[in-house]
């Protein structure tokens, strides 16, 4: 078949759409949460091939739209007081209710259910293709059934032109994810799906709801969904989704230690370049409506540019957030990535950072040592020492091709200039091997990870930090601590501790401040660890 596109939207456009429902056929129609394929709701073969056209499985129910009031009553037995305060408060609007159904709903409406689910869209076009046609209309989302939902008509003609009737162009969708489902078949009300409408906006009428366990969490088996979007694997591109929970530090640290080629990133507006892999952005990192506006379309983005899997970054479950939520939890089919917990751990010389990291590897911590780190990497023959050598010349390496760390410090701390380059060049390395130290020894007994680094701050493995802890101790106990362990003179243990930066700057920077001197005890200070 071939599929008429109204963009016009006058009202020539509308009464075409508005006879071809009535006369039984599909019409993919703009409202203000995602694109809907219609049909007259009272019409069970026309909704049957709505079901056709989608490839829908035939136990998912449908959400019938009416225009005005009333026209929910020859749909339900019933419409009670507390759905007649939702009604006031958010019709028309992102918002369905689910009521006891009347004989006038079609089984395939609403299969294997005693209810129906009734929404009053705002969206212009809708309300006046509702009112043109005289009947309400059945309409899920106007996709192929499991792809991300449609907010453009463009998207809706990459999926089903050919296959229904007519696509009228209303726009982009203002809310960018279905409506909020609502059951008030139960005592207390129960939240079906999240979407536009949060669950404080309708506990502020209602009081307390229920929430269903299946908005995070897999329908239990043999249970029919009694909403859509409760069962089946949603709003997926082609590609692998996975949902990353924590912070962006561990986002970063879970695409660098996992990501392969064709792999792409969801993330927040301005972390694109810092994750290390081709990225989209969904919004700000507390714009939870710009994230619902946007998530179905970058969705769909992915599968244009060929990606194999997708890592999200997990948003707020607050909110509006609990829907973008939702939608990715079936877009990954419960795929949940939780990176491990990383802490950087530095201070002064002298303030007894190892004695802190034995402390915590005793708590369960897998300690990643700095210095171990930066001696690997260095190995003879080793890339890194090869590279250091062409820059910093061949007489940093002995004989037998080792190097000599002397020769190099002498060379490579001589300016800024050169130290830099120093840091370009093993920098990176140390961090890698950092990273895949933490791959073939971080285990399920593990409580997260500690790395223990002097010069952490400068380091690119400050980026897959969560949390920095610094030990701190005073001068005298620092001093008194070198000269003990070191076997140096006091001149040398003073000139080590005024090259380093002084504490106001390691304070400035900590997440955690561990006190490592009288009268503090250690076990105390590391407790909340």
């Amino acid at each position: 078949m071939k599929t008429k596109f109204y963009e016009k939207c006058d009202e020539t456009e509308l009464l075409e759409a508005a006879q071809i429902l009535k006369d039984g056929g599909l019409v993919a129609i703009p409202t203000e949460t995602v694109y809907g394929l219609a049909a007259n709701a009272y019409n069970g073969d026309a909704v049957s091939r709505v079901f056709e056209a989608k490839g829908r499985p035939t136990d998912n129910p449908m959400i019938v739209h009416i225009s005005s009031i009333e026209e929910i009553y020859p749909l339900v037995t019933d419409f009670p007081e507390k759905a007649k305060a939702l009604a006031d408060a958010f019709w028309p609007g992102p918002l369905t209710m689910i009521l006891p159904k009347s004989d006038l709903v079609p089984r395939q409406v609403a299969p294997k259910l005693e209810t129906v689910a009734v929404r009053m869209p705002s969206h212009p076009v809708a309300k006046r293709i509702i009112e043109l046609a005289g009947v309400p209309l059945a309409a899920p989302s106007a996709n192929s059934s499991g792809s991300p939902s449609p907010t453009t008509a463009q998207h809706v003609l990459h999926d089903l032109d050919g296959k229904i009737n007519a696509v009228v162009d209303g726009g982009e969708c203002d809310v960018g994810i279905e409506s909020t489902v609502i059951t008030l078949a139960t005592d207390p009300p129960r939240l079906l799906r999240p979407g536009g409408i949060t669950v404080e906006q309708l506990e502020s009428v209602l009081g307390h709801i229920d929430v269903d366990p299946a908005v995070i969490s897999e329908l239990a088996e043999g249970v029919a969904p009694a909403s859509p979007g409760m069962k089946y694997k949603h709003y997926s591109p082609r590609a692998e989704v996975y949902i990353v929970e924590g912070s962006l530090e561990s986002f970063r640290f879970l695409i660098d230690s996992e990501a392969a080629e064709g792999d792409m990133a969801l993330c927040f507006n301005g972390e694109e370049a810092s994750v290390g892999i081709p990225s989209l952005p969904f919004g700000d990192v507390d714009d939870l409506e710009a994230q619902a506006h946007l998530l179905f379309a970058e969705l769909r983005r992915f599968d244009d540019l060929g990606a194999k899997r997708v890592f999200v970054r997990a948003p707020s479950s607050e909110g509006v957030g609990l829907g973008v939520y939702n939608r990715l939890l079936r877009a990954a089919a419960f795929k949940i990535l939780t990176p491990p917990v990383i802490y950087g751990l530095t201070g002064q010389t002298g303030a007894g950072k190892s004695t802190v990291a034995k402390e915590l590897e005793r708590k369960g911590y897998l300690i990643v040592d700095g210095d171990v780190a930066a001696r690997e990497v260095v190995r003879k023959g080793s890339p890194v020492l090869t590279e250091l050598a062409e820059v910093f010349g061949s007489d940093i390496l002995d004989a037998d091709g080792e190097l000599i760390r002397a020769a190099l410090a002498k060379k490579a701390f001589a300016n800024e200039t050169e130290r830099q380059k120093l840091n370009a060049i093993t920098h990176p390395a140390v961090t890698r091997w950092s990273i895949d130290f933490i791959r073939k020894n971080l285990t399920d007994s593990h409580k997260g990870v500690v790395i223990d680094a002097a010069a952490i701050f400068d380091s690119d493995i400050r980026f897959y930090c969560t949390e920095m802890i610094v030990v701190t101790a005073p001068e005298s106990e620092r001093l008194e601590r070198i000269l003990k362990r070191d076997g140096i003179t006091h001149e040398a243990a003073m000139l080590r501790i005024k090259a380093q930066k002084d504490e106001q700057y390691y304070k400035e920077r900590a997440d955690i401040l561990v006190r490592n001197y009288a009268p503090y005890n250690l076990a105390d200070e590391l407790d909340s660890l």
